[in-house]
């Protein structure tokens, strides 16, 4: 099977709505066997919104009781694609990606740790109009090879998102400046649940 780093790199539909406002908190599929809570950086996130949309691609998205999907402040996210991409396959098309992003826009910075054949990849976006910043996220990915209970392989994403809003952007960017390591570390330190893919 081919890598389709597509699958993984969701930066060209970044800060768009997600399709999670037409998702009911009963309607939700839980595929992973990760319902939550899960509690990352004392934040307590539970599971809000899940996506199937190909065969060998699962998405989970968890925010704190307090957000939104359409409009959250911190999100966590569980991601599995079943192939023979690896985790260095998945991390460098997201850094390619970003690379050709931060030709346009300056604000876009990235940094890549490996440790254990795991990958962090822990990068800044924004969406601007003109000189203003509507949105700024900072994401942290942590990639991991996945080997499931019926000889399926893969690469698992767990990943954790903070975002600011217009006029709140220039804080956000302060804060990040002085505490920077805290959502690295804890990502880093999380450990990782145990999937499990549902028939």
């Amino acid at each position: 099977m081919k890598l389709n780093p597509k699958l993984f790199i969701t930066i060209t539909a970044l800060l768009t709505i997600s399709f999670a406002g037409a998702q009911t908190k009963k309607g939700i599929t839980e595929y992973l066997t990760v319902p939550g809570p899960i509690i990352l950086n004392k934040n307590t996130f539970h599971l809000a919104w899940t996506s199937h949309p190909s065969a060998n691609y699962y998405k989970q998205e968890y925010i704190t009781a307090k957000d939104s999907i359409q409009k959250y402040t911190k999100m966590v996210s569980v991601e599995l694609l079943i192939s023979d991409a690896t985790a260095a396959n998945l991390a460098k098309a997201k850094m390619d990606e970003l690379k050709q992003l931060k030709l346009t826009n300056p604000l876009i910075n990235y940094e890549i740790f490996q440790k254990n054949g795991e990958i962090i990849l822990d990068f800044l976006i924004s969406e601007n109009a003109g000189d203003k910043v509507n949105i700024i996220e900072r994401n942290v990915y942590r990639y991991k090879a996945f080997s499931g209970k019926n000889g399926q392989k893969g690469v698992m994403l767990f990943g954790a998102s903070e975002r600011a809003y217009g006029n709140s952007v220039d804080a956000f960017l302060s804060s990040l400046k002085k505490n920077k390591s805290q959502l690295l570390n804890a990502v880093a330190a999380f450990t990782l649940p145990t999937i499990t893919i549902k028939p």
